[in-house]
Parts: C-alpha cells; sequence; structure tokens
C-alpha cells in the first residue's frame, strides 16, 4: 500500500529540525525541556508573576530610556504643565515631566514601569514566604534559597535607584536619608559617600550619571543573570512539591511542560502583563509634578517611599537618639542602627536559617517533598515571630502619614510601636505554635477515629 504524499510545509518543518539537530545536537534538550513536569499548585506561580514583572519592568524601562534625560543641569521648564512653567529644575525632572505629561503613552508607560516594580519586589517576598514555611530551602535547594535573596536584596537597590532618577521634591528627600545612612557605617562611611556622590549631600552631577547606569544596566543585567541562575538550579533538582497523591520523595506527580504546562504559564504571562498596565492606565502612582523638582532647602510632610522600603523608614523612626561615641569621637551615628544595621539583621538571620536549622534538627538529608507549615511548628512559630516583628517596623514607617490623615500623635504612634516591636512578635510566637500543635493533634484524632470506625464488629 502506498503512503500519502506528506505536506510540503510539514516535509519543509521536518528538514529544517533535521538541519538543526544534526549541527546542535539540541533534540535530547528539547525533549527533556518538553517532558519535564511541574507539580500543580498554586503556590508555585509566585515566583512566575515575579519573572513576568520583571519581564514588562525591562520592557518599559527600554521605552523611557528613550526620552529621559540623566543630567542635574539647570534648566527653565516651558512644557505643557502650566503650575510649573518658569520653574528652575534639573533635565532629569524636566524630561520626566515631559515624559509623563506630553509623550505620547509616556504616562502609562511611566505609572505600568512603577507598579511592575511593586509587584516585583512583592511576589519576590511573598515567594520567599513560601520558601521558608514550607521547608523549600533545605538540601539540596539551599543555593536555589541564597540566589533568591540577593536577588531581593538588588531589587530593592534597583527600586531605590529607580525613583531617585527623577530629582523630585520626595526622591531628593529619599537620597538625603540615604546619604545619611552611608554616611553612618563605622569607619568607611565618609569614604563611601564621598565616593558615590562625589562630594557632599546632593553631590556632584556625575552621581547622576552614576545612579542611571546602575538602573538601567548593571542591576538589571545582575537580576536577570541571578534569574537564569536560579531557573537553572530549579530545573537541575526539580520542583519541590507537597507530599499529596502519588507523590514520594524520588517520583514528581504533575504535568509536563507541553501541551499542559506551558499554555497555563503563557496565560500567566499575559494576564500579569494585562493587569500592570490596568494598574498603569487608571490607578495613579508617583505625580511627580505634583511634588515639584527638589532643592535642598526645601522638605514636606508625610513624604512616604515605595512601599518595600518602609520597613527602612520604620526603623528609623523606631531607634531612640543614640550614638557609640569615644571621646569627641562618634562611632557609630544614630542612623546606622535602623537604616543599615536593622535591614543587615534581617538578611542575616535569613541567610543564616537553612545552617542553623541543620544543626538544630541533626537533619542533614536531601528533601524533595515540601513540609506543610503545621509540620514544623517551630519553624513556623519563630518564622511568624520573625516577620511580625519585621511588619512592625514596616507600619510604624507610615507613623507621619497616620498622624497627617488621621491626627494621631507622631510621639505616641512611635512609643505605642517601640512597645509592641517586641511584644508582638512573642504573642505571635506562641500562638504560631499552638495552632501548629493543635492542627497535628487534631490530624490524630481524626486517624484514630477512621481506625477505630474501620474496625469489624464483634
Amino acid at each position: 500500500m502506498v503512503g500519502r504524499p506528506q505536506p510540503r510545509r510539514a516535509l519543509v518543518i521536518r528538514r529544517t529540525v533535521r538541519f538543526l539537530d544534526e549541527r546542535s545536537g539540541a533534540a535530547p534538550f528539547l525533549r527533556k525541556a518538553l517532558r519535564y513536569v511541574f507539580p500543580d499548585h498554586w503556590s508555585f506561580l509566585l515566583g512566575e508573576v515575579a519573572l513576568y514583572s520583571f519581564v514588562v519592568l525591562v520592557l518599559t524601562g527600554i521605552y523611557l530610556t528613550l526620552f529621559f534625560k540623566p543630567s542635574l543641569a539647570v534648566v527653565h521648564y516651558h512644557g505643557a504643565y502650566l503650575p510649573l512653567r518658569g520653574r528652575e529644575m534639573s533635565e532629569a525632572y524636566e524630561s520626566t515631566v515631559n515624559i509623563s505629561l506630553s509623550i505620547k503613552a509616556g504616562l502609562l508607560m511611566r505609572q505600568t514601569h512603577h507598579w511592575a516594580a511593586d509587584v516585583f519586589v512583592a511576589a519576590i517576598v511573598l515567594h520567599l514566604l513560601r520558601i521558608f514555611f514550607t521547608g523549600a530551602f533545605q538540601k539540596p535547594r539551599d543555593l536555589t534559597y541564597y540566589i533568591g535573596l540577593v536577588m531581593l536584596i538588588f531589587a530593592l537597590l534597583e527600586g531605590y535607584l529607580g525613583y531617585s532618577l527623577v530629582d523630585d521634591l520626595l526622591s531628593g528627600m529619599g537620597l538625603a536619608i540615604g546619604y545619611g545612612v552611608a554616611m553612618s557605617l563605622p569607619f568607611v562611611g565618609a569614604n563611601i559617600s564621598q565616593l558615590l556622590w562625589n562630594g557632599p549631600f546632593p553631590g556632584g552631577h556625575d552621581f547622576e550619571s552614576r545612579m542611571y547606569m546602575a538602573h538601567v544596566l548593571l542591576l538589571p543585567l545582575l537580576i536577570g543573570g541571578l534569574i537564569l541562575l536560579h531557573l537553572t538550579l530549579v530545573a537541575a533538582r526539580h520542583h519541590t512539591q507537597f507530599a499529596e497523591g502519588r507523590a514520594t520523595e524520588k517520583k514528581v506527580v504533575g504535568m509536563p511542560t507541553v501541551p499542559a504546562y506551558a499554555p497555563r504559564s503563557l496565560g500567566l504571562a499575559f494576564a500579569v502583563a494585562a493587569v500592570l498596565f490596568l494598574m498603569g492606565g487608571l490607578i495613579q502612582i508617583n505625580p511627580i509634578w505634583q511634588w515639584g523638582p527638589y532643592h535642598v532647602s526645601q522638605a514636606t510632610n508625610g513624604a512616604q517611599p515605595d512601599w518595600y522600603l518602609g520597613w527602612l523608614i520604620g526603623a528609623l523612626r523606631l531607634v531612640p537618639n543614640f550614638d557609640v561615641t569615644i571621646g569627641h569621637y562618634t562611632l557609630v551615628p544614630n542612623p546606622f542602627w535602623g537604616g543599615a544595621g536593622f535591614p543587615m539583621f534581617v538578611f542575616l538571620v535569613l541567610f543564616a536559617w537553612p545552617s542553623l536549622e541543620r544543626r538544630v534538627t541533626g537533619d542533614y538529608a536531601f528533601h524533595n517533598l515540601l513540609d506543610r507549615p503545621r509540620d514544623a511548628p517551630w519553624r513556623t512559630a519563630i518564622g511568624v515571630a520573625f516577620f511580625t516583628w519585621i511588619f512592625v517596623v514596616f507600619l510604624a514607617g507610615a507613623a507621619d502619614r497616620m498622624f497627617v490623615m488621621f491626627d494621631l500623635s507622631y510621639r505616641g504612634q512611635i512609643w505605642a510601636f517601640r512597645v509592641l516591636v517586641w511584644v508582638l512578635p512573642v504573642v505571635a510566637l506562641f500562638v504560631a505554635k499552638r495552632v501548629c500543635e493543635e492542627l497535628l493533634r487534631g490530624e490524630v484524632v481524626e486517624v484514630r477515629r477512621k481506625l477505630v470506625e474501620a474496625e469489624p464488629v464483634g
């Protein structure tokens, strides 16, 4: 029986694939990639939300670089926004106002870029919480966990530099705070500040160019490289999964890349992009034309950074007024404790936790199955207490906003937060541990009840 001739298009595709495979040897890799199995659980999508937010960040950032001028040269504004006409400002601020009010799709792109940055950091933080409370940082995935933490540090720095480039009143105040924190570093603070700012605050004109290069080139490359390395390690060690159904330490249960998971992931990518552009088009964020250009002599009440730096502002507010001095020499100025010491301690704990837990539990085995939070009561309790501590500090960062909006005493709020920052974590620790123990006890009771019901009567 003579077979039907293949369509010309299919023949061309087959020959093209054969040509590429014979010269690249990619077929085994592609076959393995297409058969890669993804566990089916919603919490694994948090990392993908971060990935796709980063893609939107890069694409909108490329558009913005076409019109932004990273220069502190003084100009007079003659653009479309009447309240600012004739005002003296930097080229950086003028170009950002023009992007927002004169360039086609400029405001949409700038606000989408800003929202994408906020969602990017939020997704990383939520992903970190999922990793911590399920024990996904355990061997052999501790290196992947460390890379994620470094990525979070770079993301925070990238966001800070991004909104500092604009040279509006709020970003200028944020840079002034950053300068004070850098100056407070013991022994090396003055030298580092002089190196970065090229002089006393507000620094030389070179500082804007340095921020710009770090924001649009160095940090995006570093973050992109860490994402690639992170995904490579995840694929090499495979995804973790919850101990449900037929899943075991040596068997992954889920859906293959094609035809099941790839369409779902692609749909999530379009959904993330759509939501971010909707937010950029409908929800105003950082209307810099209302704040005006930055001048050293000017300040404003209720100034707030983006949400992901609120915990640092809160720490600066809560630390009492004291310096470490030796004679007339100030060894550790006050801003160091909240602006540098607090975040350094937080990340030190996060980096040290996998090793600390292994030493305390004596568990050095490989783990491919995730824990439920209740399965590790002490880890969950300490984690809840630790993140409650950070969250209270984060809330303290909004004390000035609560004073402006609700007329609450600023001094009274600070003293209340200074008490709550120690009381609430202890309460959270005992409550979380008790809840985990009760959930486990309830499961044991339920199993015993089922066993009794299953016993034959008589």
